[in-house]
């Protein structure tokens, strides 16, 4: 079972590099067959990686004008009424040179691509192509479908095929690398197909028509629509980025004050998270989830008296309720995004868990078990401990699920709990 992450990984960089080297050896001793065609397409895959720069780390298609390029010229069957003659194994070559080419800045910068990112190019191009160029290449699409509305709906039918296809590769390589279940990875995959994931298939789809008719002149032209769509999910990215700082610097004001122990809130947020995750939360609830463990303690700076060490999980349960209420205020109060879901998280966290939301069932018991543990102290018989307190006030206080995907997280990543990011 502990081998299946590794070979998922394995398989998935060995095939993208079998197939990457096998396009590229193949077109170095064949030589570009339509050098022009391909060095347009080359050249905007490129900058569409060059363009990348400043993309989030967790952004799912850090360069969606590229992989619309790529897509575009692994679906081409003409240019200007002239037959396309690259094949499979050039457009695999050339999409790998692109993608190379575009990354050196980044790499002497310091922020180079992942290697995920470029085996996940590799292998949805090869697909795309693969069900394709074939076809194209042949003529055996152009007696079928023609170049009317049947062959649109092909071109529309390989890049969902190629889309979901990458979509299960994307969750299963996450899934390999953070041990989180499987089908909330894909859930939020095929979400985000629903945004960039679609504008990136319909800029693939009218780039090869549009060639066909118009010759290369077409790809800036229809290129322009999916920057500009970049360049707002960009900004969007940058007001998330900042809310979430502000949350962060409101959940360090309770450690600040003294109020709780360095990093509590940051390590009952990711503590959250990854139990979150181990339930299958995804999405929107697990943002609401990591925004509300880090506001947790927060109406503990409405108290005359600091709890020693921030522990509310040893207070009396009206104390810990009071508390929970005041935060929730606090929290409604700031008007920013989600704040009413937020608010419920913190204002329930201390009720019985028979009564609480998920979130707030997560947060109570994360939270409880970095109390009982003692924080940044904590040691491995202590984190022991603590989860068998916890298993034995799952009657009332602690949702016994909870509590036991919290043993599995602790499991995989050690049972101290983590320090102070």
């Amino acid at each position: 079972m502990n081998a299946m992450p590794t070979l998922i990984t394995t398989g998935a960089y060995g095939t993208g590099g079998v197939i990457a080297l096998t396009g590229v050896g193949w077109t170095a001793w064949h030589g570009l067959a339509q050098p022009g065609v391909a060095l347009a397409f080359g050249a905007l895959i490129a900058a569409g990686e060059l363009a990348r720069s400043g993309a989030p780390p967790d952004e799912r298609e850090p360069a969606p004008l590229g992989a619309a390029g790529a897509l575009a010229y692994a679906l081409l069957a003409q240019c200007a009424g002239r037959p396309a003659a690259h094949g499979v194994l050039q457009t695999v070559a050339v999409v790998v040179a692109a993608a190379l080419l575009g990354a050196v800045p980044h790499v002497a910068r310091g922020e180079g691509p992942a290697l995920e990112h470029v085996v996940r190019r590799t292998l949805a191009v090869a697909v795309a192509a693969v069900c394709f160029q074939p076809l194209a290449g042949s003529g055996e699409l152009e007696r079928r479908l023609g170049h009317g509305a049947w062959h649109t709906l092909f071109l529309l039918a390989v890049l969902a095929l190629t889309a979901l296809c990458d979509a299960l590769l994307a969750a299963a390589l996450l899934h390999a690398r953070t041990r989180y279940p499987y089908t909330p990875l894909l859930r939020d995959e095929l979400r985000a197909l629903a945004g960039v994931g679609a504008a990136v298939c319909a800029t693939g789809a009218a780039l090869p028509l549009a060639v066909a008719a118009a010759g290369l002149w077409a790809l800036p032209l229809f290129c322009v629509p999916l920057l500009l769509t970049q360049l707002s999910c960009r900004r969007h990215a940058r007001v998330r980025a900042a809310y979430r700082q502000t949350i962060a610097s409101l959940a360090r004001s309770t450690e600040v004050a003294g109020y709780t122990r360095p990093g509590h809130a940051r390590r009952v947020a990711r503590l959250s998270c990854a139990v979150g995750r181990e339930l299958g939360l995804s999405g929107a609830d697990l943002a609401v989830l990591e925004h509300a463990a880090l506001m947790h303690d927060i109406g503990q700076l409405s108290l005359v008296d600091p709890v020693p060490e921030g522990a509310t999980a040893l207070l009396p349960a009206a104390e810990q309720r009071r508390i929970a209420l005041l935060g929730g205020a606090v929290v409604r109060q700031t008007g920013v995004h989600s704040a009413v879901s937020v608010a419920a998280v913190v204002e329930r966290q201390a009720d019985p868990y028979r009564e609480q939301p998920p979130g707030a069932r997560i947060v109570r018991v994360v939270n409880a078990y970095d109390d009982l543990a003692g924080g940044s102290g904590g040691t491995a018989g202590g984190a022991l401990a603590a989860l068998e307190e916890l298993r034995l006030a799952t009657a009332h206080d602690y949702q016994p699920e909870v509590v036991e995907a919290l043993a599995r997280v602790l499991a995989r990543g050690g049972l101290a709990p983590a320090p102070p990011g």
